[in-house]
């Protein structure tokens, strides 16, 4: 019935408690959240008690290189994680 802002609320921006334009998000069984922010190219995830997120994926511009993402818009998990 109620719940906590853990990001966005403070405009756009690239800060680890904003976000642009999420486009994807995921709950895993430790109640990890998960969120594709498309408008800074990365993945972004929250531990249960975290005051703010963590970059797990992209984060630096869009490009070809293996640690570049270009506007993620979902996610998906199997089952080992």
């Amino acid at each position: 019935k109620q719940g906590i802002v853990v990001a966005g609320g403070q405009g756009s921006g690239d800060d680890l408690t904003q976000l642009s334009n999420p486009r994807g998000v995921f709950v895993d069984e430790l109640n990890t959240l998960y969120v594709a922010d498309g408008g800074n190219r990365r993945i972004m995830r929250w531990s249960k008690e975290a005051a703010q997120g963590c970059v797990i994926a992209g984060g630096n511009d869009s490009g070809g290189k293996s640690n570049q993402l270009n506007n993620p818009v979902g996610l998906s998990f199997d089952r080992h994680g």
